[in-house]
Formats: C-alpha cells, sequence, structure tokens
C-alpha cells in the first residue's frame, strides 16, 4: 500500500511543480510579450498599414532587402505562421526563397521579439539557461543569435533562389 501514496503524492507534486513553473512564466516573460507585441501593433497602426505595405512592396524588388528586411518584418508584424502571406508581394518564382528565408528567422527571432514565435521560446529559454548558468551574457547570446539569424536567412534566400530558377529553366527546356 507504500506504492498507492507515493503515487498519490507525486503524481499531484507533478502538477505542483507544473503550477509553479506556469506561475514564474506567468510573473516573467507572459508581461514582457504582452507589451513587446502592444508595442509593435501600435508601431503599425501609428506608422499605418498602407505604409508598411509600400516598405514591403519596395523591399520585394531587392534581393538583400527581400531576404532580410522583409523577412524580419513579416516575422515581427504578422508573427508566425502568418509572415508567411508577405510572399504575396511576390512573383511566383521567388516565393519558395522568401519562405525558406521567413521560416529560418522565426527561430533567430525568439531571442529579442519572443511573441514572434512562442513555440520556440522554450528552446530558446533552454539554451540560454545553459549560457547563464556557464557565466556568459544571456544579452549577447540573444543579439549574436538575431544578427547570425539575418545573414543565415539573407544566404538562404539567395541560395534557393538560384536553385529555384535553375530548376525552373531546367524544367522549361524539358518541356520543349
Amino acid at each position: 500500500m507504500e506504492w498507492i501514496q507515493w503515487l498519490g503524492e507525486h503524481f499531484i507534486g507533478m502538477f505542483n511543480e507544473g503550477g509553479k513553473t506556469f506561475m514564474g512564466l506567468f510573473k516573467g516573460i507572459v508581461p514582457t510579450l504582452v507589451v513587446l507585441l502592444t508595442f509593435t501593433y501600435a508601431v503599425m497602426k501609428f506608422i499605418g498599414e498602407e505604409r508598411v505595405e509600400k516598405a514591403i512592396q519596395f523591399a520585394a524588388k531587392y534581393t538583400l532587402l527581400r531576404y532580410t528586411l522583409m523577412p524580419i518584418l513579416s516575422v515581427l508584424l504578422l508573427t508566425n505562421p502568418m509572415a508567411y502571406t508577405f510572399g504575396r508581394f511576390l512573383p511566383e518564382k521567388q516565393k519558395p526563397a522568401f519562405y525558406d528565408s521567413a521560416v529560418s528567422f522565426v527561430h533567430p527571432v525568439t531571442s529579442l521579439f519572443p511573441y514572434a514565435n512562442a513555440g520556440e521560446l522554450f528552446v530558446y529559454l533552454g539554451i540560454a539557461n545553459g549560457i547563464k548558468q556557464a557565466g556568459y551574457s544571456m544579452s549577447e547570446l540573444a543579439v549574436r543569435y538575431f544578427l547570425v539569424g539575418i545573414v543565415i536567412i539573407l544566404i538562404r534566400g539567395i541560395v534557393t533562389e538560384l536553385i529555384t530558377n535553375y530548376l525552373a529553366k531546367k524544367a522549361e527546356a524539358g518541356s520543349r
């Protein structure tokens, strides 16, 4: 009968610990997420949705902006998974590369803007806690993770666009 007592104590203990973790998040990261999200939407409303849309259309014209500014703004303004809808401003041949850039940015964005992809927040926080326990700065990690993410999305966008163009030309040649 000891096992019943042990099971009862430890079973509810698991939920008690889960509740403590939830309250820790609610007192810590949740208010930050709400404020960041509110700030982002306020800035978008202040600037105006039409101006934001024109900026995206401008960025779509240039490779450097198409695979840096466009994915960054899409992820910050629309969050994951709505961010991919910014692809509507692009011709079909550039959509795969934009998607590759945007989907690659939803991970590093959590370092500075955790609301943009809350599903990845626990992964980032796990890494960040390890960095903190090792005695390093979480702030430096966040900025480096974000900046490296921008470099990676640019490379992925350009490479995916080159591959898409190559495959399109190959398919076009094969259909003749």
